[in-house]
């Protein structure tokens, strides 16, 4: 006959344990410390099993009945209900540890040693940055148990400081990583990826560069007349000369750099396109070094050290607080804006082709059937352009008179080069 829960309540512990029988293989095991416990006896594939429910009375007589049911639910599809239970829990385990901030950290390692096409120890640094900033909302969290609603409070509490693109940056980083759960099987599908167009987005922001031949020669001017420490007057001087990214020139590296063959050598891993480049150097680029090197250390490995100790490079806001310094704000040019600068002035000069340009900027082409077949590097003509462009600087700097070049711009704009 099937208990009542009153039965349930006033049972007493015995000298040994006993059972006191529901239906259908459900029984309360009272023990003689006073414990009872729910079991529920079935048999599968011919042998008998007993499956633990729980402890009465946490776990009422209904409920005990429930997962009772449940159990020869999965009987009769042919699952083993104790089989069952250790998958959830090993399961609810799992997903306890996969929390957001334990798979990021794993997939910012996985990128930072991935094949070929490494991040950079800038692009890590600014990964781990912005899981910093998502820590707080959904760090903790199991990625199985993220929701949309969770994404999106997360990235609008950034949103919410006026930071536009640090939010549509933190939703791709938020995409990313768990689109890189599902791959690793702890995620079925990724739960941000209805979110698009849920923030406000941000207005394009070019590096601001100066494109006036006078004021880049103003510009020139004032750089050669910069007080501060050696290592970022060298930066400064050479950046308009080599125009590289600043992230790229700030971490030069004297064994990067042949003076004799004029020649800086970038390893792929610190490169934006993670392939390797050439960088031709022009007689004024080659002084520059040579004074950096005269004053170095021999055992420096940065050819722009940091003033708090040379085993760090420069930092990669001090181009342009030097930049400040000399009175040039932000809205009028940054260290970035000197490739903008070459890109449009060489372009302009109609003495260069698109392609040479494009080589010495580094970008990657668009057009992916043109760069697996356009490979050369046009390199003779890099450095011819890379003599040309420096010696029109000298002229632009020492306030020689300038002839316009076809379409030449004549104020300053925002610059475009990457």
């Amino acid at each position: 006959m099937p208990l009542s829960d009153l039965e349930c309540r006033n049972a007493k512990p015995r000298a040994k344990p006993y059972k006191m029988g529901d239906s259908l293989g459900l029984f309360l095991l009272v023990q003689p410390t006073g414990g009872k416990l729910w079991r529920l006896k079935y048999r599968i594939a011919g042998r008998e099993k007993k499956l633990g429910i729980g402890q009465y009375p946490e776990v009422s007589l209904a409920d005990a009945r429930k997962a009772r049911d449940y159990a020869r639910q999965l009987i009769a599809d042919g699952k083993d209900p104790s089989l069952e239970k250790q998958r959830r829990k090993a399961r609810a385990l799992v997903s306890a540890e996969n929390t957001f901030e334990a798979v990021a950290l794993e997939y910012i390692d996985k990128r930072s040693r991935d094949g070929d096409k490494p991040w950079s120890p800038s692009t890590r640094y600014k990964n781990e940055w912005m899981l910093s900033e998502l820590k707080g909302s959904i760090g903790r969290l199991p990625v199985a148990e993220i929701e949309p609603p969770d994404i999106l409070a997360a990235v609008r509490k950034i949103e919410a400081r006026g930071k536009l693109e640090s939010a549509r940056r933190g939703l791709q980083f938020i995409g990313s990583v768990l689109r890189y759960a599902v791959a690793t099987a702890r995620l079925t599908s990724d739960p941000s990826r209805d979110l698009k167009g849920a923030l406000v987005a941000p207005k394009v922001k070019h590096y601001a560069a100066i494109l006036d031949p006078i004021e880049l020669g103003g510009l020139l001017r004032a750089i050669e007349g910069y007080k501060g420490n050696a290592s970022t007057l060298h930066a400064l001087r050479l950046a308009p000369h080599v125009f590289q990214r600043p992230g790229e020139l700030r971490r030069a590296e004297w064994a990067e750099i042949d003076l004799e063959a004029a020649v800086w050598m970038i390893p792929a891993e610190k490169m934006k396109m993670r392939k390797p480049h050439a960088v031709p150097l022009s007689k004024q680029a080659v002084a520059i070094l040579s004074e950096a090197r005269a004053i170095a250390d021999p055992d420096d490995r940065y050819v722009f050290p940091s003033v708090r100790t040379p085993a760090r490079p420069i930092s990669e806001n001090t181009l342009n607080a030097a930049l400040r310094r000399l009175g040039y704000s932000k809205e009028v040019v940054t260290a970035h804006g000197f490739r903008s600068t070459a890109a449009t002035l060489l372009n302009e000069s109609g003495k260069w082709s698109a392609d040479a340009i494009e080589r010495a900027l580094a970008h990657g082409d668009k057009d992916q059937v043109r760069a697996a077949y356009h490979r050369g590097q046009h390199w003779a003509e890099r450095v011819a352009m890379a003599a040309w462009w420096s010696d029109h600087l000298d002229t632009l700097r020492d306030g020689g008179k300038v002839l316009p070049f076809a379409g030449m711009r004549t104020s300053n704009s925002p610059g475009t080069a990457r």
